[in-house]
C-alpha cells in the first residue's frame, strides 16, 4: 500500500495528484520547490519502476518544471532524486535563481529552511493548483 514517508509529510504541503505522482510543495520559501512522489509502494529508486512508470515520471517531472518555469521565471530548474535521508523515491523539482541564498551551489545543506507564512502558503498552493488544473 502506498504511503508518503513521515519526513516528506512533515516537510511539504499537499498540492495535487497526477497520474503517477503525488505533488507536494516543499515548505521552504527560499525556493519554489516541488516534490513528486510516485504512488508505488516500496520503491526507492527510479530503476525499480517499470518502464511505463519511468516514462510517466519524466513526463510529470517535465510538467512540474514547466509550471515552475512559467510561474517563477527562474534562471535554472534543478531536478534530483537523492534519497539519502528519505528512502522512498521522491523527485525534487526546484526553481533556482542566481540571487537565491545558495546559488550556485546545491540547496541541500545550505542554510535552514524558512517556512511559508500562512498567506504565502495559500497563495503559492492556489497558483500552482490553478496551473496544474488548467493544463
Amino acid at each position: 500500500m502506498f504511503q508518503i514517508h513521515p519526513r516528506l509529510l512533515a516537510d511539504t504541503l499537499p498540492l495535487c495528484g497526477l497520474t503517477l505522482c503525488e505533488v507536494r510543495l516543499m515548505n521552504d520559501r527560499r525556493f519554489p520547490w516541488l516534490i513528486l512522489i510516485p504512488k508505488r509502494p516500496a520503491i526507492t529508486a527510479v530503476h525499480q519502476l517499470n518502464l511505463a512508470d519511468q516514462q510517466q515520471l519524466i513526463s510529470e517531472s517535465s510538467h512540474a518544471s514547466m509550471a515552475l518555469e512559467q510561474l517563477y521565471t527562474p534562471d535554472k530548474i534543478n531536478v534530483a532524486a537523492l534519497g539519502n535521508l528519505v528512502p522512498q523515491l521522491h523527485w525534487h523539482v526546484v526553481a533556482r535563481r542566481s540571487d537565491d541564498p545558495c546559488w550556485p551551489g546545491p540547496i541541500w545543506g545550505c542554510g535552514q529552511p524558512i517556512a511559508y507564512t500562512e498567506a504565502e502558503c495559500a497563495h503559492h498552493i492556489a497558483t500552482l493548483q490553478a496551473w496544474f488544473n488548467d493544463d
